[in-house]
């Protein structure tokens, strides 16, 4: 049976469309997510990104988990540097009063942005004793009496919802956390493909079922993987260049929104084809993709995939989710 499969958005914003249209549009895709089967729906924390409308992750769960009946939604994830844990708690907490068992609260150690940006939002730093002590109240606030473990301060509205948490990483730093911790970790492979490896290994060596925040009781990894489905692999690949042109302008210090696809080979001068960030994808037909998906899962073990789609038409990632749907369910 295969594993479950999941969806990172960030609410990308096309060349020529406005936020508006991208979040209109993500809530078109949590809809048909909903409706193909996939487990989870995540929003990932941006900032200063101009092709990026996913920036307060809260508003777009809330609305995410309005417009669907099944699929989990939650954070891919809350940056917490950027926010005090309190608020966190007590939004979250709202979240799961106004929409049930159907969220999840994933926590990274980045900004989700570029230093002048994070000097502007920053509460905090991304110590990993204050990030484990953030999230040892978080869960006190979570927990039947609704009190942070460190401080007499009750949060009402969190009290008794224990909404699942999630480390977020890229690195062996932030799997060392999440297995310390005794919590589920999501790695961020997508982006962030050379410490792979080693990164599980360390968190499935360090995971400690005893610790006082652990809430499961065996390691549990949902990795990242860019995905792409089209009808055929030449489609495919050509609107994989979305999101080749979008990492080729970060490496060029250029904001834009998604532009257009182009022919893949037109790209290659560049060096956007060898953009290493970009090594862990599938990218082709619906059998291609799905062996690819298999291959991955072999090789790291993971639990639970999430996938990430970028397309100019968002008629496009609807297609992709489609086809990969039907070869994976």
């Amino acid at each position: 049976m295969p594993v479950p499969l999941s969806i990172l958005d960030l609410a990308s914003i096309s060349d020529g469309s406005t936020a508006r249209e991208g979040i209109a549009a993500s809530m078109k895709t949590a809809r048909l997510a909903d409706e193909l089967g996939y487990h989870r729906l995540w929003f990932a924390e941006h900032h200063n990104t101009p092709s990026l409308a996913s920036s307060a992750t809260a508003l777009l769960i809330s609305q995410a988990a309005s417009v669907t009946e099944r699929i989990r939604v939650g954070s891919g994830g809350v940056m917490l540097p950027n926010h005090s844990p309190l608020m966190v708690a007590e939004q979250y907490g709202t979240l799961a009063n106004m929409h049930g068992d159907r969220i999840d609260l994933g926590l990274g150690r980045a900004p989700g942005t570029d230093g002048m940006t994070a000097q502007a939002l920053s509460r905090s730093s991304a110590d990993p004793q204050e990030f484990a002590r953030s999230i040892y109240d978080l869960q006190g606030w979570f927990g039947e009496t609704g009190t942070a473990h460190s401080m007499p301060i009750v949060s009402a509205v969190s009290a008794g919802m224990n909404v699942p948490i999630w480390v977020l990483g890229s690195t062996v730093n932030g799997a060392s956390i999440a297995g310390q911790l005794g919590l589920p970790f999501s790695i961020a492979s997508h982006f962030a493909p050379e410490q792979v490896d080693h990164a599980l290994k360390v968190y499935r060596e360090a995971f400690n079922p005893q610790s006082v925040t652990a809430q499961i009781e065996k390691p549990y990894v949902m990795a990242g993987i860019n995905v792409m489905v089209a009808d055929t692999d030449e489609e495919a690949a050509r609107e994989f260049t979305v999101i080749e042109q979008m990492f080729q302008d970060i490496q060029h210090g250029q904001s834009r929104k998604l532009q257009p696809p182009v022919d893949p080979a037109t790209l290659a001068s560049h060096g956007a084809m060898r953009n290493p960030m970009l090594k862990i994808k599938a990218v082709g037909a619906a059998s291609t993709v799905k062996a690819e998906l298999d291959a991955f899962v072999q090789r790291t073990g993971a639990d639970e995939l999430i996938t990430t789609t970028y397309a100019f038409d968002p008629a496009v990632r609807d297609r992709s989710l489609q086809l990969l749907a039907q070869a994976w369910f």
